[in-house]
């Protein structure tokens, strides 16, 4: 069941994902359709979708698993790179080393809020949604009083802006890097004892805990694992904008919840397929640039989402078998 399930949530995304495509060229025409349009969709996706796939992890380990505090370690993991990284190299004397150690530092940033995320939950046993909103208050306050509430400027690095916004034969950069990095966490998911137990741990944790898996470990290490991911998505927000902001991405945590629910991913845990996030994230970064051609409002954009979130927690609740039978039964076919 749990398969025809997320093969007919596949076959659904993609349904979407076509619909969308062809109201762009019915309303907006071939200007929707260039290949420079379609470059430009795919810088964006990578942080929505990376801090989705974050989200997607914590919803699968069951326990009202959330991760409320993506954005904010993302524009912390930026913050704190863009302080330390110029003390060791200098950007304009060595690009290359300056991002290099500009990520390494990003990505331990996310390692340290992520396991302060697994900490609280794994260990200490908070309730998810509360401990994520209070560390993405702490995050937030810590990107606040680093930065003065001012944006950094990256300044034009040619090694950076061509990461976060050149493309490669024809693909961008981060793109393919989310592409890579979804693959490989859906081979984790499937294949390795960690995918197994999280899954497990998600639809009946009291069996987890009979088959002896360490329920506090398994939060600790998926916590960890979406905080990295939350990091990633900092490093390409710095490289596509040049710039760090403590509020940039305000309305992403609803974005990538909604990005997930409309995976088909279980806020109950133990449902989850990476590709349907990523499908997911695609749709919904398509229908905001048909948006953006129609010269629509942020703040009506903003509404849709979060109507398009409550109508697929409703659908997610809904048992549309048992309504159709309950009709049929009421009005049975006739034959002649």
């Amino acid at each position: 069941m749990k398969a025809g399930r997320m093969d007919a949530q596949l076959v659904f995304l993609v349904g979407i994902n076509a619909a969308i495509v062809v109201a762009a060229m019915a309303l907006v025409g071939d200007r929707f359709m260039s290949l420079y349009n379609f470059q430009s969709m795919g810088t964006q996706v990578p942080e929505l979708g990376l801090l989705a796939l974050g989200v997607m992890l914590a919803m699968v380990s069951g326990n009202g698993g959330i991760d409320l505090s993506g954005i904010a370690l993302a524009n912390l993991s930026g913050v704190v790179a863009f302080l330390l990284a110029p003390g060791l190299f200098d950007a304009s004397d060595a690009p290359v080393a300056f991002f290099a150690m500009f990520s390494v530092i990003a990505l331990l940033t996310g390692v340290l809020g992520g396991a302060l995320n697994g900490a609280l939950i794994g260990f200490a046993g908070m309730t998810p949604i509360i401990a994520t909103l209070g560390t993405q208050l702490l995050f937030t306050g810590i990107a606040v009083g680093l930065t003065g509430g001012s944006a950094l400027q990256l300044g034009y690095v040619p090694v950076i802006d061509d990461f976060g916004n050149m493309p490669w034969m024809g693909v961008p950069r981060t793109f393919a890097i989310f592409v890579i990095i979804a693959l490989a966490l859906a081979a984790m998911l499937r294949f390795s004892r960690f995918g197994i137990h999280l899954f497990l741990m998600g639809s009946n944790p009291k069996a987890a805990r009979f088959a002896g898996i360490r329920v506090g470990a398994m939060l600790f290490r998926t916590y960890l694992l979406a905080g990295v991911l939350a990091s990633v998505a900092g490093i390409i927000i710095a490289a596509r904008t040049s710039s760090i902001k403590w509020d940039y991405g305000s309305s992403y945590v609803l974005v990538a919840i909604l990005i997930a629910v409309m995976a088909g991913v279980r806020p109950e845990g133990g449902y989850g397929r990476v590709v349907c996030v990523v499908l997911s994230a695609i749709a919904l970064q398509i229908l905001s640039s048909l948006f953006n051609f129609m010269q629509i409002s942020n703040f009506f954009r903003d509404c849709a989402w979060g109507l398009l979130l409550l109508l697929f927690l409703a659908n997610a609740r809904l048992d549309w078998g048992h309504y159709t039978s309950a009709v049929l039964r009421r009005h049975p076919a006739t034959t002649g």
